[in-house]
């Protein structure tokens, strides 16, 4: 362990000193190619820290937080676009390393109000049915299912990976939550959510477009979907250019995830997370062309849409999204460190109180 930290302390040093290098050196260079040519090394380098660590909380963090979403970012910015940019106003240099390192969304109609924001699609649930859970609800639901993990041999094996969704959920929002909250307090931002209750979801795009993951679908949105939409419009026309850009974010998050799974399992790709992205881009340009023919057509009710969405999108990540962590037993070894994790901050506060 103490071996682990002295690695993490390398790489976020590493990372660190990469940033300084992008805000007071390669800001200075004019956007577009050159500075991206700058930014070139940097990038290679966080595609590379997380072998330098060996548990896998870690190095999933270490993966998602820099060498995918910090990647990504890094490619805004070397347009001046994104939240690393300063073309509205100068990006002081705490807050070029915290937005560059922390997974948040910044709310846009902080700066811009709209009555139009935030939007709800048509056949949203309505405004009584949603269930918000609070972070401490979170975080007990999380330590309950990590600690009944313990009897997994007692339940049946879909239960298990019905929970296995469930502490994705949790973990995700949980960690994003704690980012949002640090932010907050560091330089006062008001951030977006890290989730808009998924588990309310009345379609897949209702899922994957405003309610799952949001900074991450705001990340995919600015560095594949745009790009490739305005490309594909110049071919195929502004009705058109939409299904390819769609089914393109879907490849790449694939792509992302994929390599994730590799920073974790170190085991040679299986290509079925990316299979499970790419089977829901397609049932997204499905539900696309879908409405647009019975556009005007009455709507299944929530009480109904909301079941099978939420139902495909947990069926379809037992059967291929999961697998590829169970088989190299990397979910049970993060699991076990975030028990570590739990029962080091019980004992933390046991000492405070």
């Amino acid at each position: 362990m103490e071996g682990e930290i002295k690695n993490l302390v390398k790489v976020w040093f590493s990372i660190l000193a990469s940033l300084s290098y992008c805000h007071f050196l390669v800001s200075k260079v004019p956007k577009g190619k050159l500075r991206l040519f700058c930014l070139l090394p940097i990038i290679y380098l966080f595609t590379i820290l997380p072998f330098y660590l060996s548990h896998v909380f870690p190095r999933g963090l270490t993966a998602s937080f820099i060498s995918w979403f910090g990647s990504f970012k890094l490619l805004l910015f070397a347009f001046d676009k994104g939240p690393l940019s300063s073309h509205l106003e100068p990006c002081p240099f705490i807050h070029f390393i915290l937005k560059a390192c922390v997974p948040v969304k910044i709310k846009e109609y902080a700066k811009n109000p709209s009555p139009q924001t935030p939007q709800t699609s048509q056949n949203s649930s309505p405004r009584h049915s949603k269930w918000p859970l609070n972070w401490p609800t979170k975080v007990l639901l999380f330590a309950i299912l990590v600690s009944a993990h313990n009897h997994k041999q007692h339940v049946h094996p879909k239960i298990v990976l019905l929970s296995y969704s469930c502490l994705v959920y949790l973990l995700i929002d949980i960690v994003f939550d704690i980012s949002n909250g640090l932010l907050y307090a560091t330089i006062g931002l008001e951030l977006d959510p890290p989730s808009n209750e998924p588990y309310l979801s009345t379609s897949l795009q209702d899922f994957w477009g405003k309610r799952w993951n949001i900074m991450v679908t705001d990340l995919l949105r600015h560095t594949i979907y745009k790009p490739v939409r305005s490309f594909s419009d110049m071919f195929l026309g502004p009705k058109w250019a939409p299904l390819p850009a769609i089914l393109a974010t879907f490849v790449v998050s694939g792509l992302m995830h994929e390599a994730l799974f590799y920073f974790m399992t170190r085991a040679s790709p299986t290509w079925e997370v990316t299979c499970y992205f790419v089977l829901h881009g397609a049932c997204v340009l499905v539900e696309v062309e879908l409405k647009r023919v019975f556009s005007g057509q009455p709507q299944l009710h929530w009480a109904v849409s909301t079941p099978l969405t939420v139902g495909f999108v947990v069926g379809t990540a037992t059967w291929l999204f999961f697998p590829p962590l169970l088989r190299t037993g990397a979910l049970e070894r993060a699991i076990g460190e975030c028990k570590v994790t739990l029962d080091f901050a019980k004992e933390m506060i046991k000492h405070c109180t």
